[in-house]
């Protein structure tokens, strides 16, 4: 049973449950009256309807998941401030997504980013980026989002194998019926709760602690005794160069490698978007996520920074050697009636939305981009059936994952994210955004990239982890020791720069694609489309560039640091 939980929280937490499976029943209903012949595309687009609203929401709801919230509670914890960084550059390269992307990814009409790499370059490139994609999913976004799900459920009294059931099954189950329709619905209110919770923990914490200039006095005074962090490492974004987790180029340069490849080349974010009525509602609905994306620095790290604070002047029990569970201690312990309850399902919001998310995408690809390339006459119903088999296997894999996930993942969960996609983003974000820009870039020099920027990648992670493992002996001067020496943003930055290299170096060994091939998959002058203006959308770009370059300041020696 969940400690100190009244019945008031305990009201909000099955509210919440009721309000979630009630959009599930509505999107299933939805998707039974709708016409046979779209049937698919209404399953896995949402019959590409949506608005910037729901889209804005679903990508932002997408990405939050609950090891999001306490990866980036602990870095606050560990003064860790620059993994604030991810998030914010998140808004710049959303912009990407909405302005150079979206025009591509709706004028050919793909269900899946695999389709897309086909029609630019060969079916090989579509089922590399295929296989590659399912394994990432079960691999790190399920298990991940599992792992964190299960410090929650710890946390709040709740025995892991239960709570993980409960919430893999009970995702599973609104994901099976109602489709990409219930799940961007769902995120659409998963997103609303999940702001309200963390708000309220922000500032009831900052209350509790006595406002912010209490804060600082207190992170002062503690940076006096040896081995606590200074005030500058709790609010300043840049690190120098020399610095071995966050140096400054790493985060400039390297950084927005891995964000081409997670928010503009990802099924997982993408989909949300290819939903879309039109380019418009598309690329409204990337700038509105730019803008939520800006929040995760004060309502997600800042608590983090608060619970430290608390466990110095003794108010807060918690371990800094766990410190991603800084934010469930401060629900746990701090919270009143009815917050508490509220902060809860904000984390089951984050939880089920990025579960869901990746449960669908996985179906989404597996039907699409394996089942219908082998049996092209299957109809709609046999589509959309198979991608609720798919889903429901994929539940299942998720729930024989979990044991091996306990025991691999230990602490500082938002930096093992973070340097995982770092050795397995930058050969998909070369092939896509370098293909784009130069028609000279064919599927020959496509494969020998992909797959020696994967050699590359998977090289480093292998070594890496038996290096820390005591597994191999790594001796200082080294080839292996100079290879894990690099930063993992920098190693991103080699890599994807190898990757380029290679890319055109080969595919000049091989004749040019056609221009019949290359007409809707790189850039040239095209008529205008319906729905697709400018004005509006150029003026909320420059404010969320504004904002953006307001944050770096704020937070660095010329702002608060």
């Amino acid at each position: 049973m969940m400690p100190n939980l009244s019945i008031p929280d305990l009201v909000i937490v099955f509210a919440y449950f009721g309000v979630v499976f009630y959009i599930a029943r509505w999107a299933t209903l939805r998707r039974t009256h709708s016409h046979s012949d779209t049937a698919s595309a209404d399953y896995f687009l949402s019959g590409k309807s949506e608005g910037w609203l729901v889209i804005g929401a679903a990508l932002f709801a997408s990405n939050i998941g609950s090891e999001i919230i306490l990866g980036l509670a602990g870095s606050g914890a560990r003064a860790d401030m620059p993994n604030a960084q991810f998030e914010i550059l998140a808004s710049l390269v959303l912009i990407i997504l909405g302005w150079v992307f979206v025009p591509f990814y709706l004028k050919t009409g793909v269900y899946t980013m695999p389709q897309f790499l086909e029609m630019r370059y060969s079916p090989a490139a579509r089922t590399y980026l295929s296989v590659v994609s399912i394994l990432a999913y079960v691999l790190t976004k399920i298990s991940l989002i599992i792992f964190s799900g299960a410090l929650i459920f710890d946390m709040f009294g709740i025995p892991f194998w239960t709570g993980a059931i409960i919430i893999v099954l009970s995702t599973g189950f609104y994901t099976v019926l109602g489709g990409l329709t219930a799940v961007i619905y769902t995120d659409l209110i998963q997103t609303v709760i999940l702001l309200a919770g963390t708000i309220a923990v922000t500032f009831f914490g900052l209350h509790q602690l006595g406002g912010w200039n209490e804060m600082t006095n207190t992170i002062a005074v503690a940076s006096a005794e040896q081995g606590n962090p200074s005030v500058q490492q709790f609010f300043n974004l840049w690190r120098p160069m020399s610095d071995t987790n966050y140096p400054w180029t790493g985060m400039l340069f390297g950084a927005p490698i891995l964000g081409v490849w997670y928010w503009c080349t990802d099924q997982f974010i993408v989909q949300k978007v290819l939903s879309a009525k039109d380019i418009s509602q598309a690329r409204k609905g990337t700038l509105f996520a730019g803008f939520l994306k800006l929040l995760p620095v004060f309502i997600f790290l800042m608590p983090g920074i608060i619970a430290y604070t608390l466990a110095k002047k003794g108010m807060l029990e918690f371990s800094l050697e766990n410190a991603d569970q800084a934010m469930p201690a401060m629900i746990t312990t701090l919270l009143p009636v009815g917050l508490k309850g509220l902060a809860i399902a904000a984390l089951l919001a984050a939880l089920m939305s990025s579960l869901s998310s990746a449960f669908n995408s996985s179906s989404t690809l597996f039907t699409i981009d394996f089942y219908k390339r082998y049996k092209p006459n299957a109809t709609e119903k046999q589509l959309v059936l198979v991608g609720q088999i798919a889903t429901v296997v994929l539940v299942i894999v998720s729930l024989s994952w979990i044991p091996f996930m306990r025991t691999l993942m230990g602490g500082g969960m938002f930096h093992y994210l973070q340097s995982i996609q770092a050795y397995i983003s930058p050969p998909i974000a070369a092939v896509f955004l370098l293909g784009l820009f130069i028609k000279r870039i064919n599927a020959r020099g496509a494969i020998v990239s992909l797959w020696a920027g994967f050699v590359l990648g998977v090289s480093r992670l292998i070594t890496e982890f038996m290096a820390k493992e005591g597994m191999i002996n790594v001796e200082e001067g080294s080839f292996l020791h100079t290879m894990l020496s690099i930063n993992f943003l920098h190693y991103a930055l080699f890599l994807f720069l190898f990757c380029g290299v290679i890319l055109f170096a080969v595919s000049l060994t091989a004749p040019a694609q056609s221009e019949e091939q290359l007409k809707l998959v790189t850039y040239k002058r095209t008529p205008s489309v319906k729905g697709e203006g400018h004005s509006m959308d150029f003026w909320l770009t420059v404010l969320l560039i504004a904002c953006v370059i307001f944050l770096w300041v704020l937070f660095s020696p010329w702002g608060i640091a």
